[in-house]
C-alpha cells in the first residue's frame, strides 16, 4: 500500500495500491503518519512517488461511498491532516508525478515544495493533472483552493477549478502547476537531484527562508481540526453529489 524507501537522508514514500493508487482511508492514514514521522527518523527530505503511468487517481470513490457520515468525516479529517503535514513539514517534499494525477493526486502534489511530472511517450495520450472535482459532483474545499491559487495565481486557479479542466503535463508546466518535466523512468531521479541540490545549501538559512516563504500556507493549516470538514460532508451526501458519484462508480464497473 505504501513503500518506504531510503535514499540516504531522503525518504521516498511510494504509493503502492494497485491498480491506480486510489486514496482510501487506510492509505491516507499511512501516508500522513509517514510524512509526520520522517523528520524524527532523520530524513532531511521527502519524495512522494507512484508507479509509471499513474501517480494517484485521487479518492477511492467506491470505498468512500460505503462510509456513513461519521466515518466519512474521520476520513476527511485525516486527508486534511495529510495536507497539513505536507504544508507544515519542517523538511522539503517533492512530488515525483509519474503519470496521471487527478483530484486527490493533484492535491498531494500541490502541497509539496516542488513537482516533477512525467511526459508521456505517446503524444496522443498525454498525462494529465488537475482538480476535476466539479466534474464528479464535488466542490473544492477552500483550503485546497488556497493552495492552488498560491501556486498558479487566482484567475488561472479559478478557471481550472470551476470547469474541472485537467491540463496535460506540458500545459501544467506552462501554468506553473508543475516545475519541470522528465521522462517517466527519470521522474524520481530528478526529484532526488532537486532535493540533493537544495540540501547542499547552508541548512539553517535554507530552512528558515523556506518556512518564512511558506508561512501563508502554514497559517491556513495551523489547525486542521478547524477546517470545513462538516461542510464538505454536507456536500458529499447531497443529492447532486451522490447521483454523480454513483454514476461514476457504475461507469467504472462497466469498463
Amino acid at each position: 500500500m505504501l513503500n518506504i524507501i531510503r535514499h540516504d537522508a531522503i525518504v521516498e514514500l511510494r504509493l503502492a495500491r494497485p491498480p491506480v493508487n486510489a486514496l482510501d482511508p487506510e492509505l491516507v492514514r499511512r501516508l500522513r503518519a509517514a510524512v509526520e514521522a520522517a523528520p524524527a527518523q532523520g530524513a532531511r527530505g521527502i519524495v512522494l512517488s507512484g508507479h509509471p503511468g499513474m501517480f494517484s487517481a485521487g479518492l477511492d470513490v467506491p470505498a468512500l461511498l460505503q462510509l456513513d457520515r461519521p466515518a466519512l468525516i474521520a476520513f476527511w479529517q485525516d486527508f486534511f491532516g495529510l495536507c497539513a503535514a505536507l504544508a507544515n513539514s519542517p523538511i522539503p517534499a517533492v512530488a515525483a508525478i509519474s503519470g496521471h494525477s487527478p483530484a486527490g493526486g493533484a492535491v498531494l502534489a500541490i502541497f509539496c515544495d516542488y513537482r516533477v511530472m512525467a511526459r508521456s511517450s505517446d503524444p496522443e495520450k498525454p498525462f494529465r493533472i488537475g482538480l476535476n472535482e466539479v466534474q464528479v459532483g464535488l466542490s473544492v474545499p477552500e483550503c485546497i483552493q488556497f493552495a492552488l491559487r498560491r501556486l498558479i495565481g487566482r484567475y488561472r486557479a479559478e478557471r481550472l477549478m470551476v470547469s474541472g479542466i485537467m491540463p496535460t503535463a506540458e500545459q501544467a508546466l506552462t501554468l506553473g502547476m508543475v516545475d519541470e518535466l522528465a521522462d517517466a523512468e527519470h521522474v524520481v531521479a530528478r526529484a532526488l537531484d532537486w532535493l540533493h541540490a537544495l540540501l547542499k545549501l547552508p541548512p539553517q538559512a535554507m530552512s528558515t527562508t523556506r518556512l518564512l516563504s511558506r508561512s501563508d500556507l502554514i497559517d491556513v493549516f495551523a489547525d486542521p481540526t478547524a477546517l470545513s470538514v462538516e461542510e464538505f460532508a454536507d456536500g458529499w451526501f447531497g443529492a447532486e453529489s451522490q447521483t454523480v458519484l454513483k454514476g461514476l462508480v457504475e461507469k467504472l464497473k462497466a469498463k
